[in-house]
């Protein structure tokens, strides 16, 4: 079984994700309300008239950089990956909230603090709530938008008992260094019982300021249950919710511009489908542009690109179980793929430069020490340790470029404050690209 056959979106700025709201709603045609001005609040607008959203700060507008888009095709460029620390336990994903530090969130259940180059301590440690490890146990955590005024973050863990998939909020308390572990309000639970892989990873914030979530099939070989394909079921998916929000009993409510909100048998938190194990995904912090990396069967690993501007696949079918990647899967040949949205990039397991076994997604680089990183979307593999990117404004498809061949198993990205990546891997490393 392969670790991560199977992360939150690199956060935009308030400013930006203003911007980038108001003409979501127009370029999707949703139903909810725009905010007044683009330093409005980020929080969603209710769905229906029975929710009842939560009071947030209006954030204080910052200046953005106008984005810059990479030349296609690329031109050639070498990375590395240097080493900032070690001793962290199966790390598996790496956030930050806009200041100096760096979250590390470790698989065994501990949220780690790291700054200029040290553990500061332990910000949340939940290891006696969950199942690990191989595929699970604690995966992801996402920061509220407007977490520092309302200290609200939210995590993602397979529970030790069931082994089900579950998304809960907690609270810092007093000490910025410190969460509290009672504080948790379960979100949505995913039932997860049949197999113990594929629990999918990232959760994330977009730049409508809803909740994504993305999922895995439910585990086994080849999606025995069809759930990528089965809209009744939230495995296989990306999910969006409003967590600011309750309705119906739920502790979220459903966005009103879900693409299946109010259709018989078919699940509203779905926001789009197809999905093998989309372990990591993220948003673009300058364009908004959602970019899933979902890890595949046997044969292929994907990259998928859902621009903003095109409503970020809302309603989009990715394919699986009845491709995978660009290719017939189930059946082998002649499948249909008109109505499927195939992958900007994928690569092949096996052997040679374009080649590994289970994609771990980064983001679009968008810091200052890599100007010629620019607008480049970066991913990596967990077997071959190889680092490849994609233009982030470019064609598809694309064939990735060979960044660097590190010869480390991968098994996360995040960015800092200032929009440069690390990387974490299984020996509990943490490690800066440059």
């Amino acid at each position: 079984m392969r670790l991560f056959e199977n992360r939150p979106a690199r956060r935009l700025t308030h400013t930006a994700a203003g911007i980038l709201v108001a003409a979501f709603v127009a370029a999707c045609g949703s139903s909810a309300a725009t905010p007044a001005s683009i330093s409005a609040s980020l929080a969603p607008a209710s769905p229906a008239a029975t929710a009842t959203p939560e009071p947030t700060a209006t954030p204080t507008p910052t200046p953005q950089p106008t984005p810059v888009a990479a030349a296609y095709p690329l031109p050639e460029a070498k990375v590395e990956l240097v080493k900032v620390l070690s001793g962290f336990s199966q790390p598996v994903d790496v956030e930050s909230m806009g200041d100096t530090r760096l979250f590390v969130v470790e698989q065994t259940g501990k949220i780690k603090i790291v700054e200029n180059g040290t553990v500061k301590g332990t910000f949340l440690d939940i290891s006696a709530r969950i199942s690990c490890c191989s595929e699970r146990g604690l995966l992801a955590l996402a920061f509220h938008p407007q977490y520092v005024s309302n200290g609200r973050f939210f995590v993602r863990y397979t529970d030790r008992t069931t082994g089900d998939v579950k998304i809960s909020e907690f609270a810092v308390t007093a000490d910025p260094d410190r969460a509290d572990p009672a504080s948790e309000k379960l979100i949505i639970t995913i039932r997860h019982r049949s197999h113990a892989n594929h629990n999918g990873g990232a959760i994330a914030f977009g730049p409508d300021g809803y909740l994504y979530v993305g999922t895995g099939d439910g585990g086994g070989g080849g999606d025995p249950e069809g759930n990528g394909q089965k809209l009744s079921s939230l495995s296989g998916k990306l999910l969006r919710l409003d967590v600011d929000s309750t309705s119906e009993g739920r502790n979220y409510a459903i966005p009103a511009d879900n693409p299946f909100t109010g259709e018989t048998g078919k699940a509203p938190e779905i926001w789009a489908y197809g999905l093998r194990n989309p372990y990591e995904f993220s948003f673009d912090s300058a364009t908004g542009d959602l970019w899933i990396a979902d890890v595949g069967q046997s044969k292929w690993e994907e990259v998928d690109r859902a621009g903003f501007a095109d409503g970020l696949g809302r309603g989009a079918n990715y394919g699986w179980n009845v491709m995978e990647g660009a290719h017939c899967y189930n059946p082998g040949s002649g499948c249909k793929t008109a109505d499927k949205v195939l992958p900007l990039a994928e690569y092949s397991h096996g052997s040679g430069e374009s080649t590994g076994c289970s994609i771990i997604g980064a983001s679009v680089y968008r810091g200052a020490a890599r100007p010629d990183l620019q607008g480049r979307y970066l991913f990596g593999d967990y077997c071959s340790g190889k680092v490849w990117d994609v233009s982030a404004a470019g064609p598809s498809p694309q064939t990735p470029q060979l960044l660097l061949s590190s010869g480390l198993n991968l098994t996360g990205f995040g960015e800092d404050s200032d929009g440069e990546i690390y990387a974490v891997t299984s020996k509990g490393v943490l490690y800066r690209l440059q």
